[in-house]
């Protein structure tokens, strides 16, 4: 049991912060009032003169997969052997033993979405995971969580290169579109007696419980992203959405999220030629619900406050940046009802920051998932 005591809560379920105590137990938050009394059995954290928040969140990343300290042998976040790869996982590659991992923590993320990279029209299966943890299946709060799609270079360029499909944006379209066709046909027959493996893993995307998550850059590749969802009554995630400015409304119109960036990070492809950190604060204001990304290890993932306090300053906002990185984060990637605010019932991820964690001079002073301290500083 613990009990932070005298912080200034921002709950991200109020936009004004309240000076209150939060009861901990068995990993879920339990109490929040003015004045909690403490139990006897409980640790107690004063939190006097900080700031209280629920733990951050990156709804895009390959940590634990594409390995801090890079190599081939670390990085293997692409089964690029073939273009269509849905069955393959990412929990069976990520590594909680990733340096990133401690890195995470000590900045205050608590939970990541991660995952599969871009080389494939198909690439695979993400997971949410919280940060801290030895057992990757302890770690989990939903896998699968998305199907990983790609659109853009980086198909064109590992096999089109080669010789092979797709060589183009329109090859890579068709393949996704016939994958879902045969899934499709798939789930309308009766397959209680023949389970197929490389079909059977679409079970919860044409259930609508997890979306596609789509790799798109550039503007037409976006259009073509939601085109594809539209016509097999899919959910998407839009990911990194380069170019969503310049079709911010379209991208509203089709009610999809948006999750934004590597913004921190060189403009080495010509689809993120456009890249900037205004694109957020365009797609929030026209009604998107935006996340922010480092895709570590583009970005290293530490700085995902520090890209959302640039986006905040871009036109984003302050609150809508915070938001970008909890609750707003935490419903796109499907754990709102557990992950992305302080509210009773909901697990005890929380960070004690000592200033505005969006600004460059803040300490993480604490880090807490399911309860446990697991950083101080």
């Amino acid at each position: 049991m613990l009990l932070i005591k005298n912080g200034l809560l921002h709950t991200m379920e109020n936009d004004e912060p309240l000076r209150a105590d939060i009861l901990i137990d068995k990993g879920k938050i339990t109490e929040i009032k003015k004045q909690i009394s403490p139990p006897k059995q409980a640790e107690i954290f004063d939190a006097e003169n900080l700031n209280v928040y629920p733990g951050f969140i990156d709804a895009h990343s390959h940590i634990g997969i594409a390995e801090d300290k890079i190599s081939t042998q670390n990085d293997t976040s692409n089964e690029n052997t073939n273009p269509i790869t849905p069955a393959i996982r990412g929990i069976d590659s990520i590594n909680p033993m990733d340096s990133a991992f401690h890195n995470a923590v000590a900045a205050g993320i608590t939970g990541v979405m991660a995952g599969p990279g871009s080389a494939n029209a198909v690439g695979g299966q993400f997971a949410f995971i919280k940060t801290h943890g030895r057992c990757i299946d302890d770690m989990v709060v939903l896998a699968p969580a998305a199907i990983k799609i790609a659109f853009g270079e980086n198909p064109m360029n590992c096999y089109g290169l080669n010789g092979n499909m797709p060589s183009s944006r329109m090859g890579i379209a068709s393949l996704i579109r016939q994958e879902l066709f045969r899934a499709k046909q798939y789930f309308s027959q009766n397959q209680s007696d023949n389970i197929d493996f490389t079909l059977d893993c679409y079970k919860e995307l044409f259930q609508k419980k997890i979306p596609l998550k789509a790799h798109a850059h550039r503007a037409d590749d976006i259009l073509t992203a939601i085109r594809t969802a539209k016509e097999f009554d899919l959910e998407l995630t839009i990911d990194h959405c380069t170019e969503g400015h310049l079709i911010a409304q379209e991208i509203a119109k089709s009610g999809y999220p948006a999750i934004v960036g590597p913004s921190l990070a060189s403009r080495n492809k010509n689809e993120v030629s456009l890249s900037d950190f205004k694109t957020a604060g365009v797609l929030h204001k026209a009604g998107v619900t935006v996340a922010i990304t480092t895709d570590h290890p583009v970005s290293r993932i530490q700085y995902l406050p520090l890209c959302a306090g640039i986006a905040a300053k871009e036109g984003l906002g302050e609150n809508a940046a915070m938001r970008a990185i909890t609750i707003d984060a935490a419903k796109i990637c499907r754990v709102d009802h557990r992950l992305g605010s302080l509210k009773v019932g909901k697990d005890a991820d929380i960070i004690i920051v000592d200033g505005n964690p969006l600004e460059i001079n803040s300490t993480v002073k604490a880090t807490i998932i399911n309860g446990e301290i697991v950083w101080r500083n």
